[in-house]
């Protein structure tokens, strides 16, 4: 069973910076993807930034402005966002995916003041 646990969220004024960390316990594949959805209100959830292996991919609307990265020793996923914009504002989500099955983490607020 795999567990995914978020930490880094917070409220931040825009041009800010913040940075999520993901643990994660349970069997977990280096070339198996993971990364962070986000949900804002009303909204449906969208992929930000996903890892596998060496590979990796980010939106087009952080791109530049987000970095995903991946420690596969210590099982941890991390987001760096800068220069964060108000439309950044979401909950947002890790996830890993191991053949058929999602596994999701809690979720952390993120939140910018214009």
């Amino acid at each position: 069973q795999v567990q995914l646990v978020e930490s880094g969220g917070g409220l931040v004024q825009a041009g800010g910076s913040l940075r999520l960390s993901c643990a994660a316990s349970g069997t977990i594949f280096a070339n198996h993807a993971m990364g962070w959805y986000r949900q804002a209100p009303g909204k449906q959830r969208e992929l930000v930034a996903t890892i596998s292996g060496q590979s990796t991919n980010i939106v087009d609307s952080v791109k530049g402005r987000f970095t995903i990265s991946r420690d596969n020793v210590k099982n941890t996923v991390a987001l760096q966002m800068n220069s964060l914009k108000p439309e950044d504002t979401a909950v947002y989500y890790c996830y890993y995916r191991n053949y058929g099955a999602t596994y999701w983490g809690q979720g952390t607020q993120v939140t910018v003041s214009a």
